[in-house]
């Protein structure tokens, strides 16, 4: 699952991003990669390991309703069972 938000430009700045990625890792357990930084430039990349899906699920869904909450868009939602905003 992969969902990429946006926040819209202000001024000459580039606009900044948030990608939140789950993936299963090979232990049975699941890891949140969460990747933030200006549109162009330097990001920062962050991984959360989870025991089961269900836990990683509810940890990406409340990192995706604070960033919308902070004014982020969300322009991109790829997975069979990707969140509705």
């Amino acid at each position: 699952m992969r969902l990429l938000l946006q926040q819209p430009a202000e001024g000459h700045e580039a606009p900044r991003f948030v990608q939140l990625m789950l993936q299963p890792d090979l232990l049975g357990g699941w890891t949140l990669i969460r990747e933030s930084g200006q549109i162009g430039g330097r990001s920062q990349l962050r991984r959360e390991q989870f025991l089961d899906q269900a836990s990683a699920a509810a940890a990406l869904e409340q990192a995706r309703d604070t960033q919308l909450k902070r004014g982020y868009r969300l322009v991109y939602a790829k997975g069979a069972d990707a969140p509705k905003p």
